[in-house]
């Protein structure tokens, strides 16, 4: 028995260490906090998350759900934008009716990296189908 509560603590703690973690504002560094602040002044509701090592700030901005990843030294590394399933790439869109004919896409997005680099998102039946800026299927 104590093996069986061992083993699903383990995995517990597995799960939970691989998927982003809702942290409170005190745990973000002030280095991320600072970075975040300067972006956006205006911004004064965020829900902060760990993703590995680095932050996530969730916020809503001219009415858009967003997201932006810090690393701990407050380099933006990443921003994710809330998007209409129309605003799709249109071979990303090709390529979801095709493959998912008929399966409600939930929520879609444009990421922005560091580098530059665009990447769109469509979340279906849980899990995120990636395109790249063309529409392209990456993942």
């Amino acid at each position: 028995m104590k093996a069986i509560l061992l083993l699903i603590a383990c995995i517990t703690g597995i799960t939970l260490s691989a998927n982003a973690q809702k942290i409170t504002a005190a745990k973000v560094p002030a280095t991320v906090k600072t970075a975040f602040a300067k972006a956006h002044p205006d911004v004064k509701t965020v829900s902060w998350e760990r993703e590995k090592s680095s932050f996530e700030a969730g916020f809503k901005l001219n009415s858009h759900e967003m997201s932006e990843i810090y690393s701990p030294k407050g380099v933006l590394e990443e921003s994710e934008t809330e998007i209409t399933i129309a605003e799709l790439p249109k071979q990303a869109s090709n390529y979801l009716e095709i493959h998912y004919k008929g399966v409600k896409i939930k929520e879609a997005a444009k990421i922005v990296k560091a580098s530059g680099v665009v990447n769109f998102e469509a979340e279906i039946k849980g899990k995120d189908i990636l395109f790249d800026a063309n529409g392209n299927l990456i993942k």
